[in-house]
């Protein structure tokens, strides 16, 4: 599983496309491994793994031998006044194990280090797909400023259209005055995304932890490809090799190993002793030697065993229910990017032409004055809201498109492009 999660991360890299416009944009490779080197929540796996080790090793130590030393028939009275009558035992004494408890302790630790592999991996995981959203979000931002750049130059060649057809007595000076507004509103719309723009890169840097200090640098443009995607039933089939469900099948080793430690108390451990008394009077030494062995453990053990198999079982309805929440949630990312690449080919090859011509034949009509500024202006309106339809159409599309390698740990190359949704 660690494999197919690195591979996942690689091909998270692949959702940004090298823009030509910047020398040396702010790649999400860039961002991605400032966030794999300095994100808390993976440095917390190292501590946390040394932990483990340390228990790992107390699990696998046998019982402590214990000395004890007995003085007995010590000031008291009559014959036992004094010591002359006293009694010293020292004596070695320890526990034998039974029923494989040191092995079930030795497993149970084990299950516990290779779980925490597979956390960490998949935290990586989630960390690297919160930095490509994150960072889709400001090459989504970036995007729209030629957009709205462009938009505005054309509000100010209509504003300057209206101006000199007022000044011609063709128009009243309301088109103009409008035309203007119009100029200030888009003027407007960019300074907004400015502050956005610089928003985005402040919760983008926040991921690594630093202070997102001076101008928001270019990074990659949003993809414009989509990858072709296996069948939906191919893809519902690969939940069962998720992050989410490897969890649980790790989670679950460990509640085996948690059972076979619990079966192993019904063997009861047996305390031995052997050692040597000292009869003061008389000062004769003898052995002294004992065994004991508690009764009524497997009665004892049998709730904790009950137990551990009932968590069992409830882990496995536990998988059940996500591995249908997780299909449910993957078949909706495979709709998103079917319905989202169906909408891009629509608007790039069927709207937006359309209604550059309408644009280009408006402004005629308008400067032969057999259209008024609203209609013209109203036709530049539906280009801006096309166009920034279409990047977030784009940006959705990928949005899912990340989701889905999220919850499937799997890629598609975007080399492999759907027909008609490429330029």
């Amino acid at each position: 599983m660690s494999v197919r999660l690195a591979a996942l991360a690689a091909g998270l890299t692949l959702l940004a496309v090298a823009s030509g416009a910047a020398a040396q944009p702010f790649t999400l490779a860039d961002a991605q491994e400032r966030v794999a080197q300095s994100h808390p929540d993976l440095r917390l796996f190292v501590p946390r793994r040394e932990g483990l080790e340390a228990e790992a090793r107390s699990a696998a130590l046998s019982p402590a031998l214990e000395i004890q030393a007995d003085l007995e028939n010590v000031l008291g009275s009559g014959a036992l006044q004094g010591s002359r009558s006293s009694e010293l035992t020292l004596s070695l004494a320890g526990v034998l194990e039974r029923g494989g408890k040191r092995e079930a302790r030795r497993a149970l630790a084990a299950a516990r280090i290779d779980a925490l592999g597979v956390q960490r991996a998949a935290t990586q995981l989630d960390l690297l797909a919160e930095t490509t959203r994150r960072y889709l979000d400001l090459a989504a931002l970036q995007a729209q400023r030629p957009l709205l750049e462009e938009d505005l130059a054309q509000r100010q060649r209509i504003a300057r259209a209206a101006r000199q057809r007022f000044a011609a007595g063709a128009a009243p000076e309301a088109s103009a005055l409008a035309a203007e507004a119009g100029i200030a509103q888009a003027e407007a719309r960019l300074a907004a995304l400015d502050a956005e723009q610089a928003a985005a890169w402040r919760r983008l840097s926040l991921l690594w932890g630093e202070p997102a200090d001076g101008a928001v640098p270019t990074v990659d443009m949003v993809p414009d490809n989509v990858p072709s995607l296996p069948a939906l039933t191919e893809l519902t089939a690969r939940i069962a090799e998720s992050p989410e469900l490897a969890a649980f099948a790790d989670e679950a080793r460990i509640r085996e190993a948690r059972l076979r430690l619990a079966e192993t108390e019904a063997s009861p451990d047996a305390r031995w002793s052997i050692g040597a008394r000292r009869l003061q009077d008389g000062r004769d030494v003898g052995l002294v030697a004992g065994f004991s062995l508690p009764l009524g453990a497997r009665r004892r053990a049998e709730p904790a065993i009950a137990a551990a198999r009932a968590e069992q079982e409830a882990l496995a309805m536990s998988r059940e229910s996500a591995a249908l929440q997780l299909e449910a949630v993957a078949v909706d990312a495979w709709s998103q990017i079917e319905t989202g690449a169906l909408q891009v080919d629509r608007l790039r090859t069927d709207v937006l032409p359309r209604i550059q011509r309408a644009a280009a034949q408006s402004e005629r009509a308008y400067r032969a004055g057999a259209l008024s500024y609203v209609e013209w202006a109203a036709v530049q309106t539906e280009i801006t809201t096309s166009n920034l339809a279409l990047l977030e159409a784009r940006v959705a599309t990928q949005r899912a498109l990340i989701e889905l390698q999220r919850l499937t740990a799997d890629s598609w190359s975007a080399n492999d492009v759907r027909n008609g949704v490429s330029e």
